[in-house]
């Protein structure tokens, strides 16, 4: 295949997986990307069994997956770039050289975080800059896409490329721990609200117990509650919380008030029953934390 060829492969890529978190959410599952797409009869995976992918109707990788944390490779977020392990120790590995290549090029590549096992977060378009062969590593931009290095190469002007102009580092890292976090929370919990039991994925959010602004919010799923998006709403605007004891409390001006079915049903038939528990211990809500919660939700009460 040509480069313009390739490129098209790629533009289509990312054009599906825009389409998959629209129907799926932002985090993605292995099974359905290591299928991928149908392009003119032919399919385009786009992840497999190693970090760096090529799938045969490509020219160039297409993608490249890391951990943020915890990894077998040393990969690391430094600034805008991320430091991105070669394939083992050999810069000459097919591998390797496909990434130099593609670097040499500008080729636009997806970027897979594994947020959970079988679950990725996808960054697109992220570019190669740089290789060090003495470290064995190579440079990964993770800034706004630059249209102009992207078109470049294919001699294409900038605004015929469908591709979004901004993807800034800092709304990458947030993106990382944030999606990490719900996954690992909603895991803990079963896939279900801790208040009321609903099962259905979409509907239900990671809701930390100390917001991540404050000393205490640290991402871990101790500081983080599986809810339903009314009951997460409820939790935020103290119209409930849950004491140290995992029992649910309700603010009693919500108990006194009269109102339609989902007011009774969805908040007042909470109060004081016990919530949902993650079955291990160290993934139970931190009672410190819901201890600070509910001093809040009494000065709000």
């Amino acid at each position: 295949m040509d480069e313009m060829g390739d490129l098209g492969v790629r533009l289509a890529a990312f054009d599906w997986l825009r389409e998959q978190v629209e129907l799926h959410g932002d985090v993605l599952p292995r099974t359905l990307l290591e299928q991928g797409f149908l392009l003119e009869g032919q399919r385009v995976p786009l992840l497999g069994p190693q970090g760096i992918f090529k799938p045969k109707v490509c020219t160039y990788p297409i993608s490249i997956t890391t951990l943020p944390e915890g990894g077998p490779y040393a990969d690391a977020v430094e600034g805008s770039v991320l430091r991105y392990s070669y394939r083992g120790t050999d810069p000459r590995h097919p591998d390797n050289i496909g990434l130099r290549r593609a670097m040499e090029r500008h080729v636009p590549l997806v970027l897979f975080v594994r947020v959970n096992r079988g679950r990725y977060l996808a960054q697109m378009p992220v570019f190669v800059v740089r290789d060090d062969p003495g470290r064995l590593m190579f440079e990964v931009d993770l800034e706004a896409a630059r249209l102009d290095a992207l078109a470049a190469p294919f001699n294409r002007a900038a605004d015929d490329l469908p591709i979004e102009r901004r993807y800034v580092i800092s709304t990458f890292r947030r993106r990382v721990h944030q999606r990490a976090f719900r996954e690992r929370v909603l895991e803990a919990y079963r896939q279900q609200c801790a208040i009321c039991r609903l099962r259905h994925q979409e509907l239900l959010d990671a809701a930390h117990i100390v917001g991540d602004v404050e000393d205490e919010g640290d991402p871990v799923v101790s500081n983080g509650l599986a809810l339903c998006k009314l009951h997460h709403a409820a939790f935020d605007s103290f119209f409930l919380t849950v004491r140290p004891d995992y029992t649910i409390e309700v603010r009693r001006s919500i108990l006194e008030e009269t109102d339609g079915p989902m007011l009774l049903v969805g908040l007042k038939q909470m109060h004081d029953q016990r919530i949902q528990m993650p079955r291990s211990r160290l993934d139970r809500p931190d009672q410190a934390r819901l201890q600070s919660r509910y001093e809040s939700f009494l000065r709000a009460s």
